[in-house]
Formats: C-alpha cells, sequence, structure tokens
C-alpha cells in the first residue's frame, strides 16, 4: 500500500491519462480570461485547447493566478484524514509563487496533523520537466521508497530535466511583460525566434536565438540531440500551442537524428500557454546536467 500521494499542480501539464497513469494527484491554478476567472484544469474538461489558443488569437486578456491556499488545505486535508503524507513537486520557484503558498498550508496543516508529513520539493521545472519529475517520483514510490527517499532522489537528478523551447512570435512574451515592446518589434520583423532553456535556478531564459520558424525547429532538434543521454531507453516529449503540424515536423526528425525510445506529442497547457501564446513548442526529456544561468 502507498504510505504518501503525490501532488503537482497546473504547471505540470500532467495531463488526465498521465495522472491515472502514475496515480499523481494535483492542486489547480486559475486562469482570468476577460476578468472572468476559470480554472486552469488538467483535464481540459471547462474548454479544449483549442478553444483556449483561439482566445489568445483574438487578443483575449488572459492572466494566472497562483494555487489558492484554501485549494491546498482542502485537497491535503483529504489525503491526511486518510492516514496518508503529502509530497508536492511545485512549479518552479522562480516562475511561481504557490511554492510559497503550499509550504504556508503545510504549517496550518501540521499543526492539526503533527504525526503526518507534508514534503515540498521545488523541482526548479515546469510543464512535462515538472511531470517527468513527478513521474520519477511515482516509479520510486512503486519501489518501495519513502517520502524522504523519494524527495532526496529527485533532488539530486532535478537538474537532468532539460527543456527546450521556441515560439510563433514574440507578442505574447510581450504582452506578458517577459520581453518589452521594441524587442519583440524588432524580433518579429527580423524572423528572430528565441530558444527557451529553464536554467539552473529555475528560471525561462532566451538562450540562443534562431532566425525564421524552420530553423527554430531544426535547432531544437539539434539541442536535443547535443543534450540527451541514454537515448534508446529515452522517452521524449514534444509540446505544442495548438500547432500540431510543427510537433509532428519536431517528432519525425527526433526520431530519424535521435531515434528515442519513445516520442510523445501533447499540448502545452494553460498556465504555460497564456505567457507564451499559440505556436509555441518544446522538448523535455532527461539528460545532461544544466549548468547554465541566465543573466539577470
Amino acid at each position: 500500500m502507498k504510505k504518501f500521494e503525490i501532488f503537482v499542480d497546473s504547471t505540470s501539464d500532467m495531463f488526465t491519462d498521465l495522472r491515472k497513469k502514475y496515480d499523481v494527484e494535483y492542486v489547480s491554478m486559475n486562469i482570468v480570461v476577460e476578468g472572468e476567472e476559470k480554472k486552469a484544469s488538467l483535464d481540459w474538461d471547462i474548454y479544449t485547447p483549442q478553444e483556449f489558443y483561439d482566445w489568445m488569437r483574438k487578443g483575449m486578456k488572459i492572466t494566472t493566478t497562483l494555487v489558492p491556499l484554501e485549494e491546498f488545505i482542502n485537497k491535503w486535508t483529504k489525503v491526511l484524514d486518510a492516514g496518508l503524507d503529502v509530497l508536492y513537486i511545485s512549479c518552479s520557484g522562480a516562475l511561481s509563487g504557490s511554492v510559497n503558498v503550499g509550504r504556508n498550508a503545510r504549517e496550518m496543516l501540521l499543526e492539526k496533523y503533527p504525526d503526518r508529513k507534508i514534503v515540498i520539493v521545488d523541482p526548479l521545472a515546469s510543464c512535462k520537466g515538472q511531470a517527468m519529475i513527478a513521474i520519477r517520483a511515482s516509479e520510486l514510490r512503486e519501489e518501495g521508497k519513502s517520502i524522504d527517499e523519494v524527495a532526496e532522489i529527485i533532488e539530486k537528478e532535478k537538474l537532468f530535466y532539460n527543456q527546450f523551447c521556441t515560439v510563433a512570435t514574440l507578442d505574447y512574451l510581450k504582452r506578458a511583460g517577459r520581453i518589452k515592446a521594441g524587442k519583440a518589434f524588432f524580433g518579429n520583423l527580423f524572423g528572430v525566434k528565441p530558444i527557451i532553456i529553464s536554467d539552473a535556478k529555475g528560471n525561462n531564459y532566451a538562450w540562443k536565438k534562431s532566425k525564421g520558424r524552420r530553423q527554430s525547429l531544426l535547432d531544437l532538434v539539434e539541442y536535443t540531440k547535443e543534450n540527451i543521454v541514454d537515448s534508446e531507453n529515452a522517452t521524449v516529449y514534444v509540446v505544442h500551442a495548438d500547432c500540431f503540424e510543427d510537433a509532428e515536423f519536431l517528432k519525425e526528425h527526433i526520431v530519424s537524428e535521435i531515434n528515442p525510445k519513445e516520442v510523445i506529442i501533447d499540448y502545452l497547457g494553460p498556465i504555460i500557454g497564456s505567457t507564451t501564446g499559440p505556436g509555441t513548442v518544446a522538448t523535455f526529456f532527461y539528460g545532461k546536467e544544466v549548468t547554465i544561468v541566465g543573466e539577470e
């Protein structure tokens, strides 16, 4: 019998089938669409990916919230009442304050449940990087590892989960305040596409630049090839923001040039997607240790 429950949050993009397969729960953030708050559901049961990205294409204003304190309290209380402990693998603390809300919830709940454990790991990752770390935690739990053993192992391994991402346009990063308007204008004018990594501090950092959409996709393949380890046994996630044909192009080249054990195409969820916008594509995989620290 399992002794602890694993939680992620909405940034993990750990959708229904993946959570069921690995027995992982989640706490939800929210999105705010033109002033109307909606759950950032990982089941796509409130809106479809196509509807979500069409809202962005129409210019609708979308912002996001942290995981509310009551969401942590309500979901974790049920687990603690059942006699289980909690392992929360959060969104990178460099990207979201949800990990701190979780820490506040832990302090409150442990006063009521002093004999239980709530362990929080900041994975310095989001999206499928965060999900892959949760999958690793689930596999270790299945092996019979304790909650403390699992936390210790994923803490040691977390910087080996790589992300390489690019966007179709800089407009959405500009709207989200991630880049200045002038950079977005001239970047779009000259067809510049940033290659965004998750750095050693958990920040999303524009590490390189590509010229043109096709080249940016080919560069994702090349950087994946350079950084993946044990490719014959590796799983590569190709994530896309409603641009399936580009994801298929990426998968075909990854299979041809790297030939990993498995390449899985999936959607980019509403939290990260609200910042990067339609046309975003990314690869996630276990690889060389991430040592790059982005410039301030």
